[in-house]
């Protein structure tokens, strides 16, 4: 059977990455979500904080380097000699989750990861979401803010998601076609909605393994 890949979307507030934890966990498998980031430095030798900067972001990039420039005493120019782009940094960051991909059952949060494995056997793709007053209160708990600035943080962070997804995989961030699954968490839970979803992919591995 090939190994089992896990890939989850979510709304800002949604609990996917709470959700995705205990995917996990079921499943036996290694979670990867900002540890990419580290990974993907690692791999190319770049400073982390180009791609925590650049994380899940398109059309930043440039100013960016402008930045890091002047701290590191390099020019931007040379950055581009060296073949630091945005679609170099999401090249690097594929390679990276190709690997972990081939090595081991993995759940990927976010990150086009969807995408990234489309050709790979094995891949299961969900997308949370949840009612925008309960991802509201959830942002404004997790960061402090009162309702209209976690409103306004929610949109912004979700455009850039959407941005970022749409440029890379001609799809829709979001969109159900764009998924195997997608599942609002308010319905049931965080704990029940993972249940749900563990649920569905043990019988479509199943099926699979039948025919």
């Amino acid at each position: 059977m090939d190994n089992l890949i896990i890939s989850v979307g979510r709304q800002l507030g949604s609990g996917g990455c709470e959700i995705a934890k205990l995917l996990a966990r079921s499943f036996d498998c290694k979670y990867y979500d900002t540890e990419l980031i580290n990974m993907a430095a690692e791999r190319s030798g770049f400073n982390p904080k180009i791609f925590e900067k650049q994380d899940e972001r398109h059309g930043t990039l440039k100013s960016l380097l402008s930045s890091f420039s002047g701290r590191l005493g390099r020019s931007t120019s040379n950055f581009y000699n060296n073949a630091l782009s945005q679609e170099s940094l999401f090249q690097v960051q594929s390679e990276v989750i190709w690997k972990a991909a081939k090595e081991d059952n993995c759940v990927f949060v976010g990150r086009c990861a969807d995408y990234i494995l489309r050709t790979k056997p094995g891949l299961f793709s969900v997308f949370i979401t949840a009612d925008e007053d309960k991802r509201i209160s959830e942002v404004a708990k997790r960061y402090n803010m009162d309702n209209d600035t976690a409103l306004k943080f929610i949109r912004q962070k979700e455009a850039r998601r959407a941005s970022y997804y749409n440029y890379y995989t001609s799809k829709k961030w979001g969109a159900a076609e764009s998924y195997n699954l997608c599942v609002n968490s308010s319905l049931l839970g965080i704990e029940r909605t993972a249940e749900l979803i563990e649920q569905v992919i043990r019988e479509v591995r199943g099926a699979h393994r039948a025919s």
